[in-house]
């Protein structure tokens, strides 16, 4: 029993809360508004993956920077990426916190060789069949990312499961690109991944959330706390685990739970 609940009334709970949040209506409150914006599937990619980079601190100004960075891509972000002369992308600046335009004008030349030499985003987090989770595959996108000659400040903006993180900003850029339940909020567009092996994009919100309804005792939100985090969430659904994200974000930043 957690908080009066049993696993099946825990389950049903969830159910509720993750349907509630789960819809389009979240979408003009979160920074995944910025991806929705465009329409070509390099666009979303690319701008979900921007937006989710820079996704800590108040979420207005997170969006508020998203659609600035779009508006220095020129509001063509894979156009940009796999056009822009040297002269243009020596010119953009931008700060987000510690993000600035170092890490971003470092962040455009590593993506236009992922899409030219690596076939794309979707490409680099395919995992391997044999893979249960994604963490190896987030460990290796990172490599792969700085493979080129890089800003040391740069590579503390790509978490490494590794290393520690919980890479949440990673795996909340994950769950947008391949979740698809209809809802109309996650894109579901990458169809290489599936669903189940997916991390729950841990933070203080969905953490502290998580403790209250015994579904993490781990006090560090770490990789650790993410491990212990999806086998629970696993047992609760396991072809959607991070479905319940919406739940214990919801509950969290709404709710005051």
């Amino acid at each position: 029993m957690v908080n009066g609940l049993n696993k099946s009334d825990l389950k049903i709970f969830l159910d509720e809360k993750s349907a509630q949040y789960n819809c389009k209506s979240f979408i003009k409150t979160d920074p995944i508004q910025v991806p929705h914006s465009f329409f070509k599937k390099e666009d979303i990619e690319i701008s979900a993956f921007l937006t989710s980079i820079i996704s800590w601190g108040l979420r207005k100004t997170i969006i508020k920077n998203s659609y600035f960075m779009m508006e220095l891509l020129d509001g063509s972000p894979y156009d940009f990426i796999i056009n822009a002369k040297e002269s243009e992308i020596s010119k953009l600046n931008f700060k987000h916190r510690t993000f600035n335009e170092i890490d971003l004008r470092y962040f455009i030349k590593a993506l236009k060789t992922i899409y030219t030499n690596h076939g794309g985003l979707e490409s680099v987090f395919k995992p391997n069949k044999k893979e249960k989770d994604i963490h190896y595959t987030i460990h290796t996108f990172k490599k792969i990312f700085f493979n080129t000659i890089h800003p040391l400040r740069t590579t503390k903006h790509i978490a490494d499961p590794f290393k520690g993180s919980a890479c949440k900003r990673i795996n909340m850029f994950l769950r947008w690109m391949v979740r698809d339940d209809l809802s109309g909020v996650d894109f579901g567009i990458w169809k290489n991944i599936k669903p189940s092996i997916l991390s729950c994009p841990l933070d203080i919100h969905s953490g502290n959330v998580a403790r209250k309804l015994g579904l993490l005792k781990r006090k560090q939100n770490d990789h650790q706390a993410v491990l212990e985090l999806d086998r629970n969430l696993r047992d609760l659904n396991s072809k959607d685990p991070v479905k319940y994200d919406y739940a214990l974000f919801g509950l969290g930043v709404f709710e005051k739970f």
